[in-house]
This record gives structure tokens, C-alpha cells and sequence, in this order.
């Protein structure tokens, strides 16, 4: 689940608890791997540095492009090896749902087991898991 390249976490934009979606910029350093998922909701992104695609695609978001994720559509993103880094901002709406290659699932994300991965990580830093807090809405 999640990111299996060089994925740095990177502080969340917003973390909207009462609509269920959140907006973040997802940077991966080198190359890297998404792991395969689908949102029952559309997915939202604008490329800020750098390069990806999707495996199921033959197109590449380049920078400065804007990407639509279609509800129900299962993607693997993937930044190849000559990408230094990437940083995408993405806005999403419900859940990530990871799903094996026959399209079982395997785990999700949305946005309270963001909330409880920032708390974590904040806490495991020294900052504390009330710093999580400044980013919900």
C-alpha cells in the first residue's frame, strides 16, 4: 500500500474531515511507484516539477499539466527512472482503494487514516499529534 519508490511525506494541504477529501502535494524523489488503486470519487492534479504516468496509460503528465482522474478508473502511478523528483498536487475526493492485479482490495486510505498517519508521524517527530490539527477542516 502506498508508495513503494522514494516517497517523502510532505504536510498535508488540508485535510477536510467533514466532506471527506483531502488535498496534498505528493513528492517522490527518483523513481517510484503508486501502488495500484481506484476512487469511487474524481481525483484532481496539477504537475508542479517533474514527470509520471500511469501504467494503464500511454500518456505522461508533464510539468504544468493538469490530470483528471475519473471516478471508478484503477491506475498505477508510476515516475520513471530519469525523474530526479516529482511533486504533483492532488485534491481527493473519499478514498484511495489499493487493489491487487484481478482488481481485489488490499487496503484504503481516506481522510481519517490520513488524519491518524499525520498524527503518528507527528508524534514520532517530536511535534506532537495535536500538530496534525492546523491542517483539518
Amino acid at each position: 500500500m502506498g508508495a513503494s519508490g522514494r516517497e517523502r511525506l510532505v504536510p498535508p494541504l488540508c485535510l477536510n474531515a467533514s466532506q471527506g477529501y483531502w488535498t496534498n502535494l505528493l513528492r517522490v524523489r527518483k523513481t517510484g511507484v503508486l501502488s495500484r488503486h481506484r476512487h469511487p470519487q474524481a481525483v484532481h492534479g496539477f504537475v508542479l516539477k517533474g514527470r509520471w504516468r500511469y501504467l494503464e496509460h500511454d500518456w505522461e503528465a508533464t510539468e504544468g499539466s493538469y490530470v483528471y482522474e475519473p471516478p471508478g478508473e484503477t491506475h498505477t502511478l508510476y515516475v520513471p527512472e530519469d525523474v530526479e523528483e516529482m511533486i504533483t498536487y492532488f485534491t481527493v475526493n473519499g478514498l484511495m482503494y489499493y487493489t491487487d492485479p484481478w482488481g481485489k482490495g488490499t487496503g484504503f486510505e481516506d481522510v481519517f487514516t490520513k488524519i491518524d498517519m499525520c498524527r503518528a508521524h507527528y508524534t514520532a517527530v517530536g511535534l506532537g499529534e495535536d500538530y496534525v490539527d492546523q491542517f483539518i477542516r
